[in-house]
């Protein structure tokens, strides 16, 4: 990044996308704007649209992070409306780099430099420095990452956790694999299960199950109808959410063997609040078989931070 210009950080999901400035010699990202990905036909014109309120400064670097895995110059994001070339969108911004990552990855990058208030922890543990630290957290999927103590620093996992197979643990759960294999065929991603239109699915399901006609219902319509106790099967449904992303947040501690804790961000954990806390998440963590003394030791927090993936984008640009 040039010593006197600024640079732009983007957080690009399915749903929305997030901008802000960092100012050079800086790590806090400055004039945040949420836009709607689908009010503009790609990154270029949202970008121009934000550019233009705060200004029109001139950007040479840029950082921004997708949900979707990164393996080429053609971006398309899994589950949103926005397909592009790396390169052609460098080019048209005029930018001298545009670094894209994905936006777990972001994430990741964003824990070590969290403040304390921007956490709560759920159940116990203690963290073993200089461990492995896993992340993950539904939103309009499910993105999975980690961080990686190498050398005196903090290397990021890019990877796509949130499709790997979805593994049920109780017979309810057992029934609604079975009902989501019917529609999606033999591999069922978790992200089927812990994302906002696995809460949808999740319903459903049960809807089915118990032999109910009901409309597809929203993932926010689900919690609302939980919370204030007008519907038994939406609070089944978070209630079956929640355990389920404790079964995916163990798997994750055990496969990275992350010591130094598993952090839950996204968009859905954060606004669930006590419920969370108070739900069956850190039994099933901790419901390991021969290693559930091992994961038992591990802590697990959610990230309240607002934007923490573009805190985690700027730490590319230094």
């Amino acid at each position: 990044m040039s010593e006197t210009s600024l640079a732009l950080v983007a957080d690009i999901g399915g749903t929305n996308a997030r901008f802000a400035l960092v100012p050079p010699g800086e790590k806090t990202p400055q004039h945040e704007l949420t836009l709607r990905c689908r009010e503009f036909a790609g990154p270029v014109e949202a970008v121009r649209h934000y550019l233009s309120t705060v200004g029109n400064p001139d950007i040479r670097v840029a950082a921004f992070d997708v949900a979707t895995a990164v393996t080429q110059d053609l971006v398309r994001l899994t589950n949103g409306p926005w397909s592009f070339s790396t390169s052609d969108t460098r080019d048209a911004l005029g930018l001298d780099r545009l670094h894209v990552i994905n936006d777990f990855t972001a994430l990741a990058l964003a824990v070590p430099v969290l403040e304390e208030p921007e956490t709560r922890k759920v159940g116990g543990g203690t963290p073993v420095p200089e461990t492995a630290i896993g992340v993950l957290g539904a939103g309009t999927g499910l993105g999975v990452s980690g961080l990686l103590w190498h050398d005196g620093r903090w290397l990021a996992v890019q990877g796509e956790g949130g499709h790997v197979a979805f593994s049920p643990v109780t017979e309810r759960e057992d029934a609604i694999l079975r009902i989501f294999r019917r529609r999606y065929g033999r591999h069922v991603s978790v992200e089927r299960f812990l994302s906002g239109m696995g809460l949808s699915n999740i319903h459903e399901a049960l809807c089915e199950l118990d032999g109910s006609q009901t409309a597809r219902l929203e993932p926010a319509q689900i919690t609302k109808r939980a919370f204030d106790g007008t519907d038994q099967r939406s609070l089944e449904t978070v209630d079956i959410f929640c355990a389920a992303l404790g079964t995916a947040a163990g798997n994750l501690a055990v496969t990275l063997g992350a010591r130094s804790g598993v952090y839950v961000g996204g968009g859905i954990v954060p606004k669930l609040g006590a419920f969370f806390d108070q739900s069956a998440f850190r039994e099933r963590f901790e419901d390991k078989g021969r290693f559930s003394k091992y994961v038992t030791s591990i802590p697990t927090y959610v990230i309240l931070a607002q934007t923490p993936a573009l805190r985690g984008l700027a730490t590319l640009l230094t």
